[in-house]
């Protein structure tokens, strides 16, 4: 929008909120559609498409958790939604997917050529495998219909807006550590992550779309900074100048990867993209918010 583009956002907000869009709503160029995209678009889509960003899912454990058969349908019937959209307009096309695809990886880092070690029935496949047949549809349309689609695996975004109670580490430990909660790993907190801030993943993402040559290509957009989950208790508790415990729990949640870290040498190469904002200073303004949001005061 800030750049001159008119920006239709469909969302059914399952897991999201309508106040994220308030700085935006009432702007000429953009339109909010409350919509399910497992159901076939309405009129209000019936204008010219230049590019289709299928964002939608729950991306939380525990929104996947509670809403396994939206997510599951969402990932299929309403990713065939979107790339039907994008086929009739003529649009490019980005479908935003996921670490996740690669499972409890037995490479590492995760390079795109690797096909993941995922659990098909685990309680995290309605979203783990509704993002791999996700994938698997973008890829027909490239072959089948010539659309011009790409795909991005997104490894741990974290950044203000963040719903406190989504359950992912970041919010959870900014949460704990603010309101002086114990501070909850599961397991050890050996397992490790990569935190990529949300500023550095949608430059990633408007370069994956805009790039010439980048239909029909994979990339991996993420931090290779990789870090324990009991390192990221520690630094969150330290930049909130917290006094929380930090507890564990012994039992690990199911089949939750063990290790998680990209391998961006593609998005260096052909999109010039790798992450700029450093790990405190990410977490420094996502607790700034959080603190806001929570009405904490310094």
């Amino acid at each position: 929008v800030r750049e001159g583009h008119q920006v239709v956002c469909v969302d059914n907000l399952i897991t999201g909120s309508r106040a994220n869009l308030a700085a935006l709503e009432g702007q000429a160029d953009f339109q909010y559609v409350q919509h399910d995209v497992t159901q076939p678009f309405g009129p209000e889509l019936d204008q010219p498409v230049d590019a289709v960003f299928h964002l939608a899912s729950p991306a939380s454990p525990v929104g996947y958790f509670r809403n396994p058969l939206a997510t599951a349908l969402v990932n299929s019937v309403g990713a065939h939604h979107a790339l039907e959209l994008a086929r009739r307009r003529g649009a490019k096309f980005l479908l935003a997917s996921t670490s996740e695809v690669y499972g409890d990886p037995l490479e590492h880092p995760q390079r795109e050529e690797y096909w993941g070690n995922v659990n098909p029935v685990g309680i995290r496949s309605p979203y783990d495998e509704g993002k791999r047949f996700a994938e698997a549809l973008t890829m027909i349309y490239v072959r089948e219909y010539g659309v011009d689609a790409r795909i991005v695996r997104i490894f741990n975004c974290y950044g203000p807006n963040s719903d406190p109670n989504d359950g992912r580490i970041v919010p959870n430990f900014i949460t704990q550590a603010l309101t002086g909660q114990p501070i909850t790993v599961y397991g050890d907190g050996g397992q490790t992550r990569s935190l990529c801030y949300v500023s550095d993943l949608v430059d990633g993402l408007i370069r994956a779309l805009c790039t010439p040559g980048t239909a029909g290509r994979v990339y991996n957009l993420g931090n290779p900074e990789e870090h324990t989950v009991l390192e990221f208790a520690q630094v969150i508790r330290r930049l909130a100048n917290s006094t929380s415990e930090i507890v564990f729990h012994s039992c690990a949640r199911q089949d939750d990867p063990q290790r998680r870290c990209p391998d961006i040498t593609r998005a260096r190469r052909e999109l010039g993209w790798s992450p700029r904002v450093g790990l405190e200073e990410g977490l420094e303004l996502t607790i700034a918010w959080m603190r806001e949001k929570l009405g904490l005061g310094e």
